[in-house]
């Protein structure tokens, strides 16, 4: 019978206690506060926002740079408005594009294009034409100094399209026929490897 201390020359027995070479619970909570501490400031580093006009991190931006500001937000939404030019010559035919020019807008709610017509900057007519095509006006500049105000149209076809299919360039309308087809011509299958067994 072995004595109780184990062989002798042997390894010695097992030790229960934490404090071997597996880790105290001092090392373990310092490597713990270690790896708090190192999330917490990837988080406040990768989240801290620069809010100024030269970096637009936020819609504020936005709001705070739309002419009428207050009116706006009131009676309609902020908005960048994208002035371009497009040339095409026709011999040879080629196609230029200007650089873009970004400025702050504004898009009116169909019901408060009277605001526009109450300070003559539309005509009647004009509201009536534009409203009898579901549109809305938009405007760009300071609505007592001569701002650029155009009828626009809102597009649901443009909304999104990168969520419908990122891997595919096929427009939402397409994708729906398209989607469509492959379900007929599924059923089509099913129901001819159906009747096929008859």
């Amino acid at each position: 019978m072995p004595p109780p201390g184990g062989p002798p020359g042997g390894p010695p027995p097992p030790n229960n206690n934490n404090s071997g070479g597996g880790g105290s619970s001092l090392t373990r909570a310092l490597i713990a506060a270690a790896f708090v501490t190192g999330v917490g400031l990837g988080v406040y580093f990768d989240s801290n926002i620069t809010l100024s006009p030269s970096n637009v991190a936020s819609t504020e931006i936005v709001d705070r740079r739309t002419p009428n500001s207050e009116l706006c937000m009131a009676y309609g939404y902020s908005a960048m408005a994208f002035d371009q030019r497009l040339f095409v010559s026709f011999n040879p035919f080629n196609v230029y594009v200007s650089q873009p020019e970004v400025k702050p807008g504004c898009i009116l709610r169909r019901s408060n294009v009277n605001l526009l017509e109450s300070k003559k900057l539309v005509s009647p007519q004009q509201v009536d034409t534009c409203k009898r095509s579901m549109n809305t006006f938009a405007f760009v500049g300071d609505l007592e100094d001569s701002p650029e105000v155009s009828c626009v149209y809102h597009s649901e076809e443009a909304e999104n399209q990168y969520l419908l299919n990122p891997k595919r360039l096929v427009p939402a309308n397409e994708a729906a026929q398209l989607q469509q087809l492959q379900q007929q011509q599924a059923a089509a299958a099913g129901g001819a490897g159906a009747g096929g067994g008859l």
